[in-house]
């Protein structure tokens, strides 16, 4: 029997859970009298669902307080060491794999090159991602000695749009990365056939620019913004718009707006992106064509922290006026998009994060701020702050490994839904609730 609304006084507790996880997720430790104003459940409620969470494991307590003239009140957390979620961050110039406990504490880590392609090969082939992504994992379960049935879930980071088939479909995700040559690649199966893990061990894929926004709002520079663009500036940009702090944010491909009419080619096929002056691969492509020299047979990272020095010397040397010419047009390049985004979504706060991102640093932001003011509509300009995310390179892994953190959240702290059961209506629960005051 369920309210017309369906909801069941299963879901209610589950509920009830969730509140309390995330609220001691965030702000704990907190005692059982905080938490009753803190999520607006009565204290007999707090105390049915406290006492599942610390009998499941799921929460412990950490020390007392002192009460004011009654007995110390005890703390509670969320214990760290209840759960394992895997981080993977699909970069362009390597593939990151990242164990972290409950609390996201980084607990094992590794680390695969994404060597530069031989001619007419594919560095992105999707066989050569699988296999790095299942030796990864293997190593840091090994490492950490973590048994796979600890695990919560795989949090995985690409580039590209992800497609979710609403039915969930034999193959799950896919992945449709146009700039590294994937099309609808089933990357959820693909791993499930070749990592080994057991079939409950959920996987969750997404745009890796998502990933990293996620990361930022929850733990990083976005914390108690109401609104923020978090752009990820690597190989490529992107970025993710979040309206909803709690939830996840969108992922735009913004580095496919375009910013110059019959401009460069961009790896996507298009004319004038964004990305064929702004990303890290294109701006090395200009260096050269302006007559830098970036380093012979570096990789990626480091050819783009060479044109950087070059540019901004800490010798007190004289600057390489190619790099600070493509560096001073790429600022107001990304200045013009900053401000559409600023036009469309008038957030309270744009961060950027991403390894070229950072490596840039503050010196290169104040550049892009000044043009983006400048292109933007004064009101919203006005009433927007720009920074550089602060969970620095690995921003992206640990966004990830919250993809199945927030599931597991949003369930009540429960690997899997229970079954569903013959229950009374959940305004029941509520009349109880009520009177236990």
């Amino acid at each position: 029997m369920t309210r017309p609304n369906g909801r069941t006084v299963r879901d209610l507790r589950r509920e009830n859970r969730t509140a309390v996880l995330r609220r001691l997720y965030f702000d704990g430790p907190m005692s059982r009298f905080s938490l009753g104003p803190a999520t607006g459940l009565s204290s007999g409620s707090i105390s049915n669902v406290v006492a599942e969470l610390v009998a499941e494991g799921l929460v412990e307590e950490a020390g007392s307080v002192d009460s004011a003239g009654g007995r110390p009140r005890i703390l509670l957390r969320v214990a760290p060491a209840s759960g394992r979620m895997i981080g993977v961050d699909v970069g362009e110039t390597r593939i990151r794999i990242e164990l972290f406990d409950l609390t996201l504490t980084e607990l094992a880590r590794t680390e695969r090159p994404l060597a530069p392609a031989a001619e007419g090969a594919e560095r992105y082939e999707v066989g050569i991602v699988v296999d790095h992504i299942r030796e990864g994992i293997a190593e840091v379960l090994r490492t950490a000695d973590v048994p796979a049935e600890a695990l919560l879930g795989v949090g995985v980071g690409v580039p590209g749009i992800v497609e979710h088939p609403e039915d969930g479909g034999a193959g799950g995700a896919l992945v449709h990365g146009q700039t590294v040559g994937w099309d609808a690649v089933p990357l959820e199966r693909l791993l499930r056939e070749a990592v080994e893990l057991p079939a409950e061990v959920p996987y969750r894929i997404d745009n890796g620019a998502k990933t990293l926004g996620q990361a930022e709002m929850w733990f990083g520079a976005g914390r108690g913004a109401s609104s923020a663009v978090v752009v990820l500036f690597g190989s490529g940009v992107g970025a993710c718009v979040t309206t909803d702090p709690p939830a996840p944010g969108r992922a735009l491909e913004w580095g496919h707006l375009k910013v110059q009419v019959r401009g460069r080619r961009c790896r996507c096929g298009a004319l004038g992106c964004l990305e064929a002056y702004a990303g890290a691969e294109a701006l090395l492509e200009r260096w050269r064509e302006a007559g830098g020299e970036p380093p012979t047979g570096a990789g990626e990272e480091a050819a783009f922290a060479a044109m950087t020095a070059a540019a901004y010397p800490s010798d007190g040397g004289e600057p390489d006026p190619a790099a600070v010419a493509v560096l001073a047009e790429t600022a107001e390049y990304l200045g013009a998009g900053f401000a559409d985004l600023i036009n469309l979504f008038q957030p309270e706060r744009i961060l950027v994060g991403g390894w070229a991102g950072l490596l840039l640093g503050t010196r290169f932001l104040a550049e892009v701020e000044r043009h983006a003011r400048a292109y933007a509509l004064a009101y919203p300009a006005a009433r927007v702050t720009l920074g550089l995310g602060t969970l620095g390179p690995d921003a992206v892994t640990v966004g990830a490994a919250i993809l199945p953190l927030a599931d597991f959240f949003a369930r009540g702290g429960r690997r899997e839904d229970p079954a569903p059961a013959e229950e009374p209506p959940a305004w029941t629960e509520a009349v109880r609730d009520r009177t236990a005051h």
